[in-house]
């Protein structure tokens, strides 16, 4: 099995050679993935009405869905910076992580919604449309609001984990290279 890669009309996906695309991801229409990004198993990345990019060492892990909404319907782009750890089943719509951000499983984030650098949305956590999770502090809960200030070195928490999930891709790379 391999990951479903395609154009929608002149929309194609731009994605680095040392990204990892898992097998049975979707990746379709203006999405970008970049150097040693990495989307995982049963992702579904659909930038058929607007743009998405996924950074530099970013990953977007197993289930979790990336859509958009036309810029003639009001929508933006989903943008994911550098080094940003998004845990599975997550739901991105038009939502934007800065670099170094973290959004735990099952979260989701709507349209015009912001996680800063060195932010963390919770897992589960509903982020509605246009809030921003600011540095240095955790929201938790539906809807989403401050849970509380991050303590020291938890705004790392990102960076560590997009560290690990690039040796994890390695690995993946390797083992499905031999099957």
């Amino acid at each position: 099995m391999k990951p479903l890669i395609f154009a929608i009309g002149d929309k194609k996906p731009k994605i680095h050679e040392t990204a990892f695309i898992a097998p049975g991801a979707v990746v379709c229409g203006d999405v970008e993935v970049h150097e040693n990004a990495s989307v995982w198993y049963g992702c579904v990345l659909r930038g058929d009405s607007n743009r998405i990019v996924v950074g530099k060492g970013s990953n977007v892990q197993d289930g979790t869905i990336v859509h958009v909404d036309e810029p003639e319907l009001g929508g933006v782009p989903t943008i994911i910076g550098e080094n940003v750890l998004i845990g599975h089943k997550c739901m991105l719509h038009g939502a934007t992580i800065h670099d170094g951000g973290f959004v735990g499983m099952c979260a989701t984030m709507l349209d015009g919604s912001v996680v800063e650098t060195g932010a963390m949305l919770a897992a589960g956590a509903f982020l509605s449309m246009r809030k921003i999770v600011p540095a240095g502090e955790m929201w938790a809960g539906m809807p989403a609001r401050k849970f509380r200030d991050l303590k020291e070195g938890e705004d790392k928490f990102a960076l560590m984990g997009s560290a690990h999930y690039r040796e994890e891709a390695r690995h993946h790379r390797e083992a499905l290279a031999k099957s």
